[in-house]
């Protein structure tokens, strides 16, 4: 069996980078930026006032000056301020010729017509042109995920389309004769195929395009023609059948559809069986069937290839040291993944294991954010010890 870190490694070993398309920025957020964004215009473009206030000539500070003129937001500010005068200027409003200095309007004092002013140093409340971000500077970096920050950043510097790798069309494949659509009412025996939903959800989050075909029935015959449509996507999850079981025919399908295998078994639980497999540039990934299998098994290494194959370049879930509330007694041989809630007490943080830990638990899922990582090797934790934990939320 590969340990988590190998298998990891290898699925990223394999996954392709998608082409680069132009998007609207309206429509970007979430995508991954392919090349950098390279400032075209300075930001701010003009020297402006930080301030509601009076601009003046730090030279002729302190003093008493008659208002030559106002100048507002939006205002071109191309009148000149003369020598021993000030002009009333407003918040983002361009600086005047002749003035290098705001005076915010707390700070002055009427005196009849005229504006008494203190002493204050040149440039005070003043925004100049470019020291946001200079002509030629990289505003945003290639493989930055784009969210409404950089879009507000890249809206003001004038990029009505950024250039973004092209979001992966992911086929999500149900088998198993158990397993029926959230639409019909099981019958004896019979499952809801939660996993596609779940699915679908996460490969959205992930920027992916899910693509749902259903359940193929635990037989080749089945299976074969679905996932030949599967493979018309860039990405392909199946769920279920990829055991050694009677009527688990995952991986036979797989060899008959030309697809070859990477690695099959890693030493973790809940997800042991997860199989990962090429069929040309296309990632063909087998998650186990029961939910909390197939959940751990995306987060641990699906979400990282969706997120490498757009060219983001950090792909993994943010890791913190934990105390494990109540510690935990393993077997060696086997990462475990402890699905918890983590809260803060202090400048530390506590992760409460769910009180189910089954793979079958859908209600493990349910209110946690993290994912406590127990390495192979450790049999014992205590509650003093602190250990990594995946988090799935901020905490």
């Amino acid at each position: 069996m590969q340990s988590v870190a190998a298998a990891l490694r290898a699925v990223l070993g394999h996954v392709p980078v998608l082409a680069a398309e132009r998007v609207a920025i309206a429509r970007a957020a979430g995508r991954v930026l392919a090349t950098d964004a390279i400032a075209g215009r300075p930001l701010p473009g003009f020297d402006n006032s930080a301030m509601d206030g009076y601009a003046v000539r730090a030279s002729e500070l302190p003093g008493t000056f008659p208002i030559a003129s106002t100048v507002a937001a939006g205002d071109p500010g191309t009148t000149p301020v003369p020598p021993g005068t000030c002009a009333r200027i407003l918040t983002g409003a361009p600086l005047p010729p002749g003035v290098d200095t705001v005076v915010m309007q707390e700070n002055a004092t009427r005196d009849g017509d005229r504006i008494a002013l203190p002493q204050k140093g040149r440039g005070d409340n003043v925004r100049l042109a470019g020291e946001d971000m200079a002509v030629g500077a990289v505003a945003v970096r290639a493989g930055t995920r784009l969210t409404g920050w950089h879009l507000g950043a890249l809206a003001a510097l004038g990029f009505a389309e950024v250039p973004v790798h092209r979001a992966p069309r992911v086929a999500i494949l149900g088998t198993g004769d158990e397993l029926v659509d959230v639409t019909t009412t099981p019958g004896p025996g019979q499952l809801v195929d939660s996993s596609a939903y779940a699915l679908a959800a996460l490969v959205e989050e992930a920027g992916g395009i899910p693509v749902r075909l259903g359940v193929a029935r635990d037989d080749l015959s089945s299976l074969r023609p679905l996932l030949a449509q599967a493979l018309e996507h860039d990405v392909v999850i199946t769920t279920g059948g990829v055991s050694v079981g009677d009527r688990d025919h995952v991986h036979a399908a797989f060899a008959d559809a030309g697809i070859e295998l990477a690695l099959y078994k890693v030493a973790m639980k809940p997800g042991k069986p997860f199989s990962f497999a090429m069929r040309g540039a296309t990632p063909v990934f087998g998650l186990p069937g029961n939910p909390v299998s197939t959940v751990v098994a995306y987060e641990l290494f699906l979400r990282p290839a969706l997120l490498a194959m757009q060219g983001a370049t950090h792909v993994e879930r943010s890791r913190a040291h934990v105390t494990l509330v109540g510690g935990y007694e393993k077997q060696a041989g086997r990462a475990h993944y402890l699905r918890a809630t983590v809260t803060r007490d202090g400048d530390r943080l506590r992760a409460t294991p769910h009180p189910k830990q089954g793979s079958a638990m859908l209600s493990s899922l349910i209110g946690t954010n993290a994912l406590v990582e127990l390495a192979a090797e450790l049999t014992t934790v205590s509650a003093a010890d602190t250990v990594p934990a995946l988090l799935l939320e901020a905490v």
